[in-house]
């Protein structure tokens, strides 16, 4: 995103996380390109030359992921954070593709008591994500 183009405010509906990345805003955006497929929907700089990123957007599964490094004091987020969910009709290939690119398996990508097929990564800037593909009903 530069200063002269927005996204499509069809892909802001529903609850966009907006995390806060201690500097590391625009690296976060390369790694959820290779681990998630995100496609870029735009990097602002601070207007006054400080370093990192005021603003970045990311296009991830039809829904949007928004980072900043404002006022980001070090540090990676705190426990008690939760997770990112990812709702996939393919999570076996969304599950690979983010182990190979560098999350950390926290609970295995397998069949849930629940009937669907879940398993929890964190990434290497401290945040949580599940990968969940719905059980066929039976």
């Amino acid at each position: 995103m530069t200063e002269a183009t927005m996204p499509d405010p069809n892909s802001m509906k529903g609850v966009i996380p907006y995390l806060v990345l201690g500097g590391r805003a625009g690296e976060a955006c390369d790694f959820y390109a290779r681990a998630f497929g995100a496609s870029e929907m735009g990097r602002m700089p601070f207007p006054d030359g400080t370093p990192g990123l005021m603003h970045a957007q990311v296009g991830i599964n039809d829904g949007c992921l928004m980072m900043t490094d404002y006022n980001a004091e070090g540090g990676s987020p705190a426990a008690n954070f939760g997770h990112l969910q990812l709702v996939v009709g393919d999570g076996r290939m969304w599950w690979d593709r983010a182990v190979a690119a560098g999350c950390t398996v926290l609970a295995p990508y397998e069949r849930q008591p629940w009937g669907d097929d879940w398993g929890l990564l964190a990434d290497p800037f401290g945040f949580k994500w599940a990968v969940l593909e719905p059980g066929v009903p039976g």
